[in-house]
């Protein structure tokens, strides 16, 4: 059985948390390649309508998460059974703990500074002791890296033979890389994150639990970074339920005239 929902041509996994745990625990023990999830959102949707590599990167993903309300309500709109968010960070803390209570595993960090990188390591070692935080690496600040950087991460995340790599590069690039190069990179699970980075040490901090119940994670932040924001929530968001909300109008057009 599929348990996926087509949202706008995007297979999102209408699967628990806890049964996509377990799964990404099942591919770490197993190591034979390197697996990958995606945590889609309506703005990444959005993006790779437009750019054919990270569409890519989505679609070979293992598993996609509906990490942001609109992908919920889109599923609603079109009648799937989606109704709470998976988010980046759920699966961090999800696959850790697990992996803390059986003990043994090693995991690499690839992204954001160095300053926070030293503070995640430090972190780790209060939160989940019986992981072994393997190495890290805080790659330039650029939207792309060459052929010779890109080998550099790469021989040192092997050498560092980590379990999960979990990778804070941001969307796309973080995606469109781990597609690009993951049948280089010796690990179970490969884990793009993004903010989750900023988020599990508090340099950035998140939004009350009232907006996240509520699906409104996104507003703190559009009040505190306006200018990098704006667009995906005032631009990207409502494109991408004007799609979805024609993709339902087609299938009811579509079912009437079968019907007819």
């Amino acid at each position: 059985m599929k348990h996926t929902e087509n949202i706008l041509g995007f297979p999102v996994s209408t699967e628990t948390l806890d049964t996509l745990v377990d799964r990404s625990l099942r591919w770490i023990a197993l190591a034979e390649r390197a697996r990958y999830f995606v945590c889609a959102n309506p703005h990444s949707l959005e993006v790779a309508r437009r750019e054919p590599s990270f569409e890519r990167a989505v679609l070979e993903a293992d598993f996609v998460v509906p990490d942001g309300s609109g992908i919920v309500l889109a599923s609603r709109l079109l009648g799937g059974v989606i109704r709470h968010r998976i988010t980046g960070m759920d699966l961090f803390r999800g696959i850790n703990a697990r992996l803390d209570a059986g003990g043994g595993y090693r995991c690499f960090f690839l992204g954001s500074t160095p300053q926070n990188l030293e503070c995640i390591r430090k972190l780790m070692a209060l939160e989940y002791p019986r992981i072994e935080v393997a190495g890290w690496h805080s790659p330039p600040f650029r939207p792309s890296f060459s052929e010779r950087e890109s080998r550099a991460m790469i021989d040192e995340i092997n050498a560092a033979r980590p379990d999960v790599l979990w990778v804070g590069l941001t969307a796309p690039k973080q995606e469109t890389w781990i597609s690009a190069h993951r049948g280089e990179l010796h690990a179970g699970l490969i884990g793009p994150i993004g903010a989750v980075f900023d988020y599990f040490t508090g340099t950035v901090p998140r939004a009350a639990p009232w907006f996240l119940d509520h699906g409104l994670e996104w507003l703190p932040r559009l009040v505190r970074q306006p200018g990098r924001l704006w667009r995906r929530n005032l631009v990207s968001s409502p494109a991408f339920l004007l799609r979805v909300v024609r993709q339902r109008l087609g299938a009811r057009a579509r079912g009437g005239r079968d019907g007819s």
